[in-house]
């Protein structure tokens, strides 16, 4: 793909409107959302998707999350019942995503919806991303702005290091609040979890009074066909080789810590970084990325990951370890 001039922007009141701009001439622009920053294309705008796919490298089989400013414009695009509503009503906006039946009037590219009849949509909170999407005024399909399975970033930094030269424009809103994606849940029949993430699944199924069912055990990994984005086996995966619910530190691993009981040989690791000295797993998954990718750029011969509850913002953080586990085929 032909080189671009990658422009980096700092968030202020004239900075949704220069991105809806761009948006609407087929651009790409990264911006921050409370989970990971996106990478955003005009949804209905099938030639920018295919761009947004080209600059990721992503797999055009996997689909992306629109976002909208509201309810009330998710439904312009999606067929809710009586759960879904529940769902959006009590948690957008917010870090939930919904896969939904397509409406009949949805204009949302085939291309960003892996030619399914379904879409995924989400209401963001961050105000950088709803103040570009009231400014758009149309869905924007917008996956985490980074290389097709790497290291999701947090930050506008990670995104310039990975996309830079491949986007028009990178929208700078400073770290993120949550640090991981969000939690996707089908709504197709009885609402089923298809990706932990920033809202914990505890809080989901309180506000339906129900257990969800977990698409996970349902979905198989080497399948062709993911349901929502972030279900391939491998992903998020940095470049070094992750060895998960490390006991022990082996010669030239860096160490992803957690809490403040570290493992054996920690002291003579090549480099620590810990998620939370405190065991405080928000502050765990708003480190995760980041962590990651300074370790990664680090130079060890491996990276060893403490264990990490799976209670709570747990399950995401776990789920994005084994995924980035995972040797990319």
């Amino acid at each position: 793909m032909s080189t671009l001039v990658t422009t980096m922007l700092r968030a202020d009141t004239a900075a949704a409107t220069t991105a809806a701009r761009c948006l609407a001439d087929g651009g790409l622009v990264a911006f921050p959302t409370e989970t990971v920053y996106g990478l955003g294309a005009d949804a209905t705008n099938a030639d920018a998707v295919a761009r947004l796919y080209a600059a990721k490298g992503r797999p055009s089989f996997n689909p992306l999350i629109a976002h909208v400013d509201s309810v009330e414009a998710a439904r312009a695009i999606a067929v809710f019942d009586e759960k879904s509503l529940k769902l959006a009503t009590a948690f957008w906006p917010g870090p939930l995503t919904l896969v939904l039946r397509k409406s009949a009037a949805c204009k949302v590219s085939d291309l960003a919806t892996a030619g399914l009849d379904t879409i995924a949509v989400r209401v963001p909170v961050h105000p950088v991303a709803r103040d570009l999407l009231r400014a758009f005024g149309k869905p924007v399909v917008a996956p985490s702005a980074n290389i097709s399975g790497h290291v999701s970033p947090t930050t506008a930094q990670h995104v310039d290091s990975d996309l830079n030269g491949r986007i028009d424009l990178i929208v700078d809103g400073g770290p993120v609040d949550v640090g991981v994606e969000s939690t996707i849940v089908s709504c197709l029949g009885e609402p089923m979890l298809l990706r932990p993430g920033g809202l914990p699944r505890t809080e989901i199924e309180a506000a339906l009074g129900e257990s969800l069912r977990i698409g996970a055990e349902e979905f198989d990994a080497s399948s062709e066909s993911p349901l929502a984005p972030g279900m391939l086996a491998s992903h998020y995966a940095p470049r070094t080789r992750l060895r998960l619910n490390a006991d022990s530190i082996a010669p030239g691993e860096a160490l992803l810590a957690f809490g403040n009981k570290l493992p054996a040989g920690a002291d003579r690791a090549h480099a620590v970084l810990n998620l939370s000295a405190r065991g405080d797993l928000i502050e765990a998954a708003a480190n995760l990325f980041g962590h990651l990718r300074a370790l990664d750029a680090m130079g060890a011969n491996g990276i060893a990951a403490m264990p990490v509850p799976s209670d709570g913002l747990g399950e995401a953080i776990n789920d994005r370890l084994r995924r980035a586990a995972v040797p990319a085929t």
